[in-house]
C-alpha cells in the first residue's frame, strides 16, 4: 500500500510472554522503563528481560504492551542484588573507590539537630568528621566502635567497620 506508515516488523518472542497485570490508562507513576529500572539494579538490559521471563522480578504491562518494573519491586530486590548474603553485601558496601581508608576507634559521637560529629582516635591521633544526624544514627554509631575514616580530598567520611 502505497503512503502507508504501518511497521510489519516479525514478530519476537518476547512480545507473547503473558504478564499478570496492565498499568491502568494515566497510571505510569512509580513504575519505570526497563532501562531505568535495570541501571538502578545495577544489571543489564538482558539480564532484567530474564528475570521477568522466570519472574525473579514483577512487571506491568503498558496498553502498547510494553513491559513497566514498579518502583516498589526495584527497592525490593535493590539490596538483594549487591551480595547473597549478609555478609558479601556489607563488603560490596565497603567497596568504595577512596584508598585512604583510615582504622580506629570511635571515641565520641555527639548529635546536635541535623549534624553529627564523629570523633576516631587512630594510632592516638584524633580525626573528626561533620555528618548528617540521620546518618550517624543509621549507622548506630557509639563510642568504643571500631569504623574507618575514609579520607577523600577535603572530605572526611565515617565508615563503620
Amino acid at each position: 500500500m502505497q503512503g502507508s506508515s504501518v511497521d510489519h516488523a516479525p514478530a519476537r518472542l518476547y512480545d507473547f510472554v503473558p504478564m499478570a497485570t496492565k498499568v491502568p490508562a494515566g497510571k505510569t507513576e512509580g513504575v519505570l522503563q526497563l532501562r531505568e529500572a535495570a541501571l538502578q539494579l545495577a544489571i543489564s538490559f538482558p539480564t532484567i528481560k530474564q528475570w521477568i521471563y522466570k519472574k525473579k522480578i514483577r512487571s506491568v504491562r503498558t496498553a502498547g504492551g510494553h513491559h513497566r518494573i514498579p518502583q516498589s519491586e526495584v527497592d525490593r530486590l535493590l539490596y538483594r542484588t549487591r551480595g547473597h548474603s549478609e555478609r558479601e553485601r556489607k563488603q560490596e558496601i565497603r567497596r568504595v573507590s577512596g584508598r585512604n581508608q583510615l582504622v580506629g576507634r570511635i571515641e565520641r559521637v555527639r548529635i546536635s539537630g541535623l549534624m553529627a560529629e564523629v570523633q576516631i582516635s587512630i594510632g592516638g591521633q584524633l580525626i573528626t568528621s561533620i555528618i548528617t544526624a540521620n546518618s550517624a544514627r543509621e549507622m548506630q554509631l557509639k563510642a568504643g566502635q571500631t569504623a574507618a575514616a575514609l579520607i577523600k580530598a577535603t572530605e572526611v567520611m565515617i565508615l563503620r567497620v
